[in-house]
């Protein structure tokens, strides 16, 4: 998928391709896609960031073994429907919604803690009838509720994180840093906590610090000071504010060179007129100093702007103020483009998995790609639409 902010700074995204690949997913063989890709589409020299997928199961995190019940309980009433129907019988008895349970993908938190919420929601009505049953597939104990209810009350923050990150309509890059201080916050080790609890953090807090540290951290650090809701970086130490702001002016510097017109363009003055210019005009050091000058300028003008509210939307802000940030705007709109996660290529991928079923199992890949690729362009152009009005 390609994403990218457009001259109005609207958020665009789209699919470019679904491809059938019968390699392994080597390195090299991605990389080989990737520009294939690219050069059918002529975007080769545009691209910016790439976004590569990594998840985190919760395997030895002192809860592994309330789950792996949960995941049998949910298996006997996924997969038979006189279970499923005895349940709907025990919801409306006990005055609940109908729903069925949820069975997780270990690498997606979210559905871990809606697995849970399910059982805990009918937790009387699975005890009655797995009592009943006199089944193998026993029901959780107490002591393991209260477990995955402390699974729950850690789980909730991570769902809310995930799911702010996981757009691709809006802003998110720059909400990565801020969103994982607030995980590590949340996350601080109490004196109240059970022992438990306390591995749980320790596993959790160490892997995510990890994967902060393996990041592009850079480019998060630079996205997040271009973001008015976040500019002041108090996500970050006093040393990276520092550094971050000494990016940007570096970053400013090289889009100043770049507009500069090159020597080989214009006409090479003769030797005798370098010399008289120099003496008139004072030496070359004295252009880069105005330079210097002009980009601090730049940036003491944007850096004391007053921050936005969270839920207001950064482009807006930068549609609006784009002509008094005039230099600042072009690296705005490269940094922000990028999406925090690949949420929206899974998406596709789910479109996909909707479309090649067995009764479509004659599709070749083309057509697929076709399919697929439309009706993501369809749904993006409906969703501007919205926008619009």
């Amino acid at each position: 998928m390609a994403h990218f902010i457009d001259n109005d700074w609207t958020m665009q995204s789209f699919a470019l391709t679904v491809s059938k690949t019968e390699e392994r997913h080597y390195a090299e063989a991605c990389a080989d896609q990737f520009l294939n890709v690219a050069n059918e589409w002529e975007i080769k020299d545009k691209v910016t960031t790439l976004g590569t997928d990594s998840a985190l199961s919760l395997n030895d995190s002192a809860f592994e073994r309330a789950l792996a019940k949960c995941r049998k309980i949910v298996g006997h009433f996924k997969h038979s429907p006189a279970n499923a129907q005895e349940l709907k019988a025990q919801q409306a008895a006990h005055g609940h919604q109908t729903e069925p349970l949820v069975q997780d993908v270990p690498t997606r938190w979210n559905s871990i803690l809606e697995m849970i919420k399910r059982i805990q929601r009918n937790k009387s009505g699975l005890t009655t009838i797995l009592t009943q049953q006199n089944s193998k597939v026993t029901m959780l104990t107490d002591q393991e509720l209260d477990r995955l209810q402390k699974l729950e009350e850690l789980l909730e923050p991570c769902r809310y994180v995930t799911e702010l990150l996981g757009g691709e309509r809006y802003v998110s890059c720059s909400m990565v840093l801020p969103a994982l201080c607030h995980l590590f916050r949340i996350m601080e080790p109490s004196d109240d906590d059970p022992v438990y609890v306390l591995r749980f953090k320790k596993v959790f807090t160490t892997d995510l610090a990890q994967r902060r540290d393996s990041s592009n951290l850079t480019w998060l650090k630079i996205a997040t000071a271009l973001d008015p809701r976040f500019k002041d970086l108090k996500c970050l130490s006093k040393d990276e504010r520092r550094e971050v702001w000494a990016s940007v002016h570096d970053l400013l510097m090289a889009e100043t060179h770049a507009h500069q017109p090159s020597a080989q363009t214009t006409q090479e003055p003769s030797l005798k007129k370098s010399k008289m210019s120099i003496c008139l005009l004072g030496s070359p050091d004295s252009d880069t100093e105005e330079e210097e000058d002009a980009i601090d300028c730049c940036l003491n003008l944007y850096k004391p702007e007053p921050k936005i509210d969270i839920g207001e939307c950064p482009l807006q802000w930068w549609l609006k103020r784009e002509g008094a940030h005039a230099r600042l705007a072009p690296i705005a709109r490269k940094y922000l483009s990028t999406p925090a996660t690949t949420v929206p290529c899974e998406r596709l991928f789910s479109l996909s998995g909707h479309i090649i079923q067995k009764k479509c199992a004659s599709l070749s890949s083309d057509n697929v790609n076709r399919i697929v690729c439309f009706s993501n362009w369809l749904s993006a152009k409906k969703d501007y639409a919205r926008l619009l009005l």
